[in-house]
């Protein structure tokens, strides 16, 4: 039974953690976004995303955010959400499940610990600005 069922493999799709002005905080704030690098539009996606780890030898966890995108469009990008500065020493997970036609996708994207910082950018493409990319 087990080797009848087929599990899709996520291609193209990735996050990016970008820095970004906030007049709000009055500083540069991380964003996370959901890339498309696709050829088929995403529909009916979901992003959960939680922080959990430890600081100072003790163990912290946020709560669970939920956000719900209809379609996201072949080539593209959306903001899912800002990640606060003290968040960062935490590992950040998003669950990202998504439908291609009528084959659901889901896959785990973890930020680990420390690692959404200036020194670890690369481009990301579609913005064509500099990004912490996890794959």
């Amino acid at each position: 039974m087990k080797k009848d069922i087929v599990i899709p493999k996520v291609e193209n799709v990735f996050l990016a953690a970008i820095q970004e002005w906030s007049d709000d905080f009055m500083e540069k704030v991380w964003f996370v976004h959901l890339v498309n690098d696709s050829d088929f539009d995403l529909d009916n996606v979901m992003v959960v995303s939680k922080a959990f780890g430890t600081i100072n030898g003790e163990m912290k966890k946020t709560s669970l955010l939920r956000h719900a995108f209809v379609k996201v469009p072949t080539q593209s990008l959306v903001k899912i959400e800002m990640v606060e500065k003290s968040v960062l020493a935490l590992n950040n997970e998003f669950m990202v499940t998504y439908f291609i036609g009528n084959t659901l996708y889901d896959k785990k994207f973890i930020f680990r610990t420390n690692t959404i910082n200036e020194r670890a950018t690369e481009e990301v493409p579609h913005i064509w600005q500099p990004g912490v990319v996890v794959r």
